[in-house]
């Protein structure tokens, strides 16, 4: 009598453990750690995992560096060769007109221009400048002319107080407005500025780098408008 209730407390277990069995089958979230959910970088934030309600939301992923690059498919190859490296490294431009692509605050950058028609340029060899890029600077009044005679795609505004530079990639404005800062300085001589620059590009263009163009050498100003003041009538 005892042996048959203990083979029958077994069987009634066995019955037990797989129904448990077919349940989990049939339900794998419930008895289960469930796994961590991917987590997604929001542009200029940090990681936070994926939620059903987020990850449905294209807003809440990282967008690809590469939607949008149709609506400039009828543009110049500088300007979209351009665009494709200022996407990627910097995400999608903050506004977008059919001729120009902008990006605000990006890197050290005040802001970033991308055009669609490019602008012959000769120095320091033929080239088209199609992108321009501005920081907050202030040239000194007496230094407009050198600057205007080192490189005629370096621009200051005094109102302003902006300096930008137009070329057709990121490293080749890096290096012009470091030069720019060293003509405004005094630290080069307008003919000193231009030879570095040609060395430079022509070094860079068979793939030597220098601090010149990978990144601003100076610290930017947070401000550097100047209103001037009135005449005096």
């Amino acid at each position: 009598m005892k042996k048959l209730q203990w083979t029958l407390a077994a069987g009634a277990t066995a019955l037990a453990l797989t129904g448990a069995s077919v349940g989990l089958a049939n339900n794998p979230g419930k008895g289960a750690a469930k796994k961590s959910a991917p987590a997604h970088v929001q542009p200029g934030g940090e990681a936070r995992p994926a939620t059903p309600d987020n990850a449905a939301r294209p807003g809440a992923i990282r967008p690809d560096p590469m939607v949008g690059l149709d609506q400039i498919r009828d543009w110049s190859e500088a300007s979209r060769k351009a665009a494709r490296a200022l996407m990627t490294k910097y995400g999608p431009p903050t506004e977008t007109t059919p001729t120009m692509w902008i990006w605000h605050k990006n890197g050290p950058w005040k802001r970033t221009v991308v055009y669609k028609d490019e602008v012959p340029h000769h120095f320091p060899v033929k080239h088209t400048d199609v992108v321009e890029q501005f920081i907050d600077y202030k040239v000194p009044v007496d230094k407009y002319d050198e600057l205007a005679a080192y490189d005629g795609s370096v621009v200051a505004q005094r109102t302003v107080g902006e300096l930008s530079a137009r070329c057709d990639k990121e490293e080749m404005n890096f290096l012009a407005i470091n030069l720019a800062h060293d003509v405004a300085t005094g630290k080069r001589s307008v003919e000193e500025a231009r030879r570095m620059y040609g060395d430079s590009a022509m070094k860079f263009m068979k793939g030597q780098s220098s601090p010149y163009v990978e990144k601003i050498q100076f610290d930017i100003p947070t401000s550097a408008g100047d209103t001037d003041k009135p005449l005096k009538m």
